[in-house]
């Protein structure tokens, strides 16, 4: 919670600069208990500890790739869960958190969407994750090159007011203290909430999953295209009012056969024209239960070859495939270790 939040919900007797210790502690220190506030007297710390509990995630399961990618299965106080993902890099972490309880977009090539939407993350849920992994991994935004993307479960911008909220909380300098310039939010092209977002004055990048290079492939392969068609959605990336150190990234997704052509690189080519954008080509992640399969590394390379002269080009590296980490493939799997 803000301190406005915390303030209201110790009452009016409280002494504001208390409100401020603890939110210190929470956010800044990282402690994971009440009474853990050492600036506390010890009386008000029980006192506190009896009334109040913190809410952070529990983990229910831990799984380690073989490429140091870890996968985190977290409870939430009414037995439901959420995955989060850290990716550690020379010089570098990532944590991927979830912004949902499953996620209500039914992508056909993503396995989370076989799960459905259970119910919103409230902001404390949401950076209840980043909390524990820092608490976890004892990172520092003093001391680390820590970047967040909101690609985990579920659809930001679904629960935007929670997710706007967790980003003045992640970004507040008093607290966790990241820059907004590495915080990131993808979503599946929820056009009027695009719209939204772009008013916010303290907000995540913006992520669009395009994955489809004509209107009609679109809504084979993501049925949200139905409601906010391909053209509205790029009608409203062109319209998204960028800061001057930003860019759009469009995310598109490659599936062997069906989105990978020559033609389809010409034609994201013609769709992003004169966009302050860049792409990311993500090749698919498998999974149980998804139809689709991963084009060779010869494919992707050919279509980036044919992007890349117009806009910036990536081909994103898959992390934690073998822990059903990667991008697509949060379903909340229990793997089962065989000696």
């Amino acid at each position: 919670m803000e301190l406005t939040d915390l303030q209201q919900a110790l009452g009016p007797n409280f002494p504001l600069y208390r409100a401020h210790q603890i939110y210190d502690a929470v956010y800044r220190r990282r402690v994971s208990e009440l009474s853990g506030v050492t600036g506390l007297p010890l009386t008000l710390r029980k006192e506190m500890a009896s009334q109040f509990r913190l809410g952070l995630p529990q983990i229910s399961a831990e799984y380690c790739s073989a490429d140091g990618t870890r996968r985190y299965l977290l409870g939430l106080d009414d037995q439901r869960s959420v995955e989060t993902v850290l990716m550690p890099e020379d010089g570098r972490d990532t944590i991927c958190i979830s912004s949902q309880v499953g996620c209500p977009v039914n992508c056909r090539f993503c396995l989370t969407a076989l799960l459905g939407l259970e119910r919103n993350l409230t902001a404390g849920e949401i950076v209840g994750q980043v909390l524990f992994v820092m608490g976890t991994h004892r990172l520092s935004t003093a001391t680390d090159r820590l970047n967040l993307v909101m690609m985990g479960m579920g659809e930001p911008l679904l629960n935007l007011a929670n997710v706007i909220k967790a980003t003045r909380l992640l970004v507040d300098p008093e607290g966790i203290g990241l820059s907004q310039k590495r915080i990131t939010l993808s979503t599946a092209g929820i056009v009027p909430k695009i719209e939204e977002l772009g008013r916010e004055p303290v907000r995540p990048k913006l992520a669009i999953s395009l994955n489809a290079s004509t209107e009609e492939q679109r809504r084979e392969l993501m049925p949200i295209t139905r409601k906010y068609t391909l053209k509205e959605l790029i009608a409203a990336a062109k319209a998204y009012p960028l800061r001057p150190w930003e860019k759009l990234t469009f995310e598109y997704v490659l599936l062997k056969g069906v989105n990978d052509t020559d033609a389809d690189a010409r034609r994201v080519v013609k769709l992003l024209a004169n966009m302050n954008a860049k792409v990311n080509l993500i090749a698919l992640n498998p999974g149980p239960g998804i139809a689709y399969q991963t084009p060779d590394a010869e494919r992707v390379e050919a279509f980036q070859t044919i992007v890349r002269p117009s806009m910036p080009c990536f081909v994103r590296k898959p992390r934690g495939r073998d822990i059903f980490a990667a991008c697509g493939q949060l379903k909340r799997e229990q793997l089962v270790e065989i000696a």
